[in-house]
């Protein structure tokens, strides 16, 4: 029983930072000008909970990140299609694509402060390798797919959230069109006529995040 109260606490205070951090960065002007004092203060908590908790505002938004980010993970990894594992690559590519952007769309200011950390670079954090490799590899098995690799980068680069950013904040894009434009995209980088022709109507998942 003694240890039970502190493990409490600490999922409280969890749940408490990661709504405020969650706030502060969907607000603010720039994810820069949301420090790990904010946080602390919005959730209630002492600055050194955070520090003790996440190491570092890195530490923080990654954790942040990585929890936002889970459901879509796990409808990768084991959902139905058009996401899981048993949807035939030419499908489940524009549809993964098209999840990842709808997370970029509502989290774009987290997805911002997460490819500024760290390195500076968004291509060396480890979400973005696992969903490099994961493109990679169902590019690989699409027959025709030249250069699994770089196509993979570069289907990748169109969900980047400074992109998203720019085109949602500064043209005032609309949702839909983005994933309309989107879709065409990734079906020309795929050569396929027909593969993405369904993605509006199992967009149902990439909403989930």
């Amino acid at each position: 029983m003694p240890e039970r109260k502190p493990r409490k606490d600490a999922a409280r205070n969890r749940a408490a930072v990661f709504e405020a951090a969650d706030t502060l960065f969907a607000h603010c002007r720039s994810p820069e000008d949301v420090t790990m004092a904010d946080i602390a203060a919005a959730a209630g908590v002492g600055k050194g909970t955070l520090f003790r908790a996440f190491g570092d505002r890195t530490g923080l938004i990654r954790a942040l990140y990585e929890a936002r980010l889970a459901p879509l993970a796990n409808a990768v990894e084991e959902g139905p299609p058009p996401l899981g594992p048993t949807t035939p690559p030419l499908q489940r590519v524009p549809a993964l694509l098209d999840s990842v952007l709808c997370f970029k769309l509502d989290n774009r200011h987290l997805a911002l402060a997460l490819e500024g950390t760290g390195t500076g670079s968004p291509y060396r954090t480890a979400h973005y390798e696992r969903w490099h490799a994961l493109l990679r590899d169902l590019l690989d098995r699409i027959p025709g797919a030249a250069d699994s690799d770089f196509t993979a980068h570069a289907l990748l680069a169109a969900t980047r959230a400074d992109l998203v950013a720019y085109l949602t904040d500064e043209k005032r894009a609309p949702r839909e069109e983005l994933r309309e434009r989107l879709a065409e995209f990734t079906t020309g980088i795929l050569g396929a006529n027909d593969g993405a022709g369904g993605l509006a109507d199992e967009r149902g998942p990439a909403d989930a995040p």
